[in-house]
C-alpha cells in the first residue's frame, strides 16, 4: 500500500504527496496532460518539439539544468502519444529550486525563432537516428499507420516525417504551448523527505497565482471497427525477416485491459510462455517471438513481433503464428499460466515502485488516468482475472479482420 496526501489548487493544479523518510531526496514529477495524439494531423511532431523547448531558456534563466545541477539535482522529460512528463530529483532541501523553475518555464518560457530552430535541428538529428538510420526504426510509422485510419495514434511521437518538422512556425509552436500548458492540465507529485504541509506551502507559493489558460476539452476522432484484415510487405536492408502484426484492443481504463495484458504474458513474457514452447523451442522457424499491449488512454493495440531464422518463408512462419492463436481461442488458458503472469505481474510492479522517484512518476500517471486511488487496486483487478476472462479477450481481439501484419525484411 502506498500512503499518500493529496491537494488541490485553487486554480486547478492537481497535487499528489509521498512522504518516504528513508531518502534525503525528492522527486518532483510534473505531468501534463497532453501528447503527440492532440496534434493537428498536419503538424505532427510538435508534443515533442515542445518537450526539447521547456529545457530553453526562459526570461530569468539562461540554462535550466545548469541550475539544477548547482543544487545537486538532475531532471529528464519524455514524450508519448497520451501525456508529456518532466521530472527532477534533488536534495529534499532544495525543493524549493525545482518548483521555482518549473513555474518559471510555464510562465516565462523563452519561444524566440533561435530557440525553436536550434531545438527543431535537435529534433531533426534524433528523428534520423532512430527512426531512419536504425534497422526497423521506421516501424511504429508503418505499423500504426496501418491499423490506425482516423485516430491521431496513427503516427508515433516523433512526428509523421523531417518535412513537417522542419515547416514548424514560431506561430505553431506557442498556439501549442498555451493551448495545452496550463496548470489545470496538470498533474504535479512530489515523493521524498518532505512533510505534506511543507509541501503544500511551496507549491502554492510557486503555482498559487499561476492563472489556468483557456482550454477546450480534448475530443479525439475515434477509430472505427476494422472489418477486414490489412496487409504490406516492406522491402529493406535489415537483419532479419521479421513480421509485425497489430490488433486493435480497449484503452488503459476500460475493464478488459487487465485480462488482455495477462493475454501478451501468457503468449510471449518468458520461457513457459506459448510462444516460446511452441515457436522457438516447437520448431526452427523463429529467433525471437513476443507479445505486447500498448497502454494507451484510448483504444490501443496489441502487439505482436516474430524475428525469422535464415531462410524460413514468410507465409510458412505466418501460418505458424496463426496456429497458436488459434489453439489458444480454441482451447483457452490454464489457471496455472494465469497465476504464474499475475504473480509475475504482480513482482515487476514491486520492483519498480521501490524508489521514491518511481512513486512519483505512478502516482501522477495514475491521478491523470483515474485518480491516484488505483495504484493500490491495480494488483487486485489482475488477481481477479480468471481464465474465461482470458479466453473471452482472446476471442475478441484475436480476429483476423481485426489483424493489420506487416512482412518486413531483405525478403519481402
Amino acid at each position: 500500500m502506498i500512503q499518500f496526501n493529496k491537494h488541490t489548487l485553487a486554480n486547478g493544479l492537481r497535487l499528489i504527496h509521498h512522504y518516504n523518510a528513508v531518502t534525503s531526496m525528492v522527486a518532483v514529477n510534473l505531468l501534463y496532460n497532453v501528447g503527440s495524439s492532440d496534434e493537428n494531423p498536419n503538424l505532427t511532431g510538435l508534443a515533442h518539439l515542445m518537450e526539447h523547448l521547456m529545457f530553453s531558456r526562459t526570461k530569468h534563466i539562461t540554462k535550466f539544468d545548469d541550475v539544477l545541477s548547482r543544487v545537486g539535482g538532475n531532471s529528464n522529460a519524455w514524450t508519448n502519444i497520451d501525456v508529456t512528463d518532466y521530472y527532477e530529483e534533488l536534495p529534499a532541501s532544495n525543493l524549493e529550486t525545482a518548483l521555482w523553475l518549473e513555474s518559471e518555464r510555464l510562465l516565462n518560457l523563452d519561444l524566440t525563432e533561435e530557440n525553436i530552430e536550434i531545438q527543431k535541428n535537435v529534433v531533426i538529428e534524433e528523428f534520423k537516428q532512430r527512426y531512419l538510420n536504425q534497422p526497423y526504426g521506421d516501424i511504429l510509422h508503418l505499423t500504426h499507420g496501418l491499423a490506425y485510419k482516423k485516430h491521431p495514434y496513427q503516427w508515433p511521437t516523433i512526428g509523421k516525417d523531417i518535412e513537417t518538422i522542419k515547416s514548424f512556425t514560431h506561430d505553431d509552436v506557442a498556439e501549442f504551448f498555451h493551448k495545452h500548458y496550463s496548470v489545470d492540465n496538470a498533474v504535479m507529485c512530489i515523493s521524498g523527505n518532505v512533510d505534506f504541509d511543507d509541501t503544500v506551502r511551496l507549491v502554492e507559493k510557486w503555482f498559487g497565482d499561476i492563472e489556468p489558460r483557456s482550454r477546450q476539452a480534448r475530443c479525439l476522432p475515434q477509430e472505427p471497427e476494422q472489418m477486414e484484415p490489412r496487409f504490406i510487405a516492406h522491402h529493406s536492408d535489415v537483419p532479419n525477416d521479421m513480421i509485425f502484426r497489430t490488433y486493435h484492443m480497449c484503452g488503459r481504463c476500460h475493464q478488459d485491459y487487465q485480462a488482455t495484458d495477462l493475454l501478451s504474458d501468457v503468449l510471449g513474457n518468458g520461457t513457459s510462455s506459448r510462444f516460446q514452447k511452441d515457436l522457438i523451442l516447437g520448431t526452427d522457424m523463429f529467433s525471437e517471438v513476443s507479445a505486447s499491449v500498448l497502454g494507451s488512454r484510448d483504444p490501443g493495440l496489441f502487439y505482436v513481433k516474430a524475428s525469422l531464422a535464415p531462410g524460413v518463408d514468410f507465409e510458412k512462419a505466418n501460418a505458424a503464428i496463426d496456429k497458436v492463436l488459434i489453439s489458444l481461442k480454441n482451447d483457452g488458458v490454464t489457471h496455472n499460466e494465469v497465476d504464474k503472469c499475475v504473480n509475475k505481474y504482480i513482482s515487476n510492479r514491486l520492483f519498480e515502485s521501490v524508489g521514491y522517484a518511481d512513486k512519483a512518476s505512478l502516482l501522477s500517471s495514475h491521478e491523470l488516468l483515474w485518480g491516484a486511488d488505483g495504484i493500490n487496486t491495480e494488483n487486485d483487478k489482475y488477481r481477479e482475472i480468471v481464465p474465461a476472462d482470458i479466453h473471452r479477450v482472446a476471442s475478441q481481439v484475436l480476429r483476423k479482420e481485426n489483424c493489420s501484419t506487416i512482412f518486413y525484411g531483405p525478403h519481402a
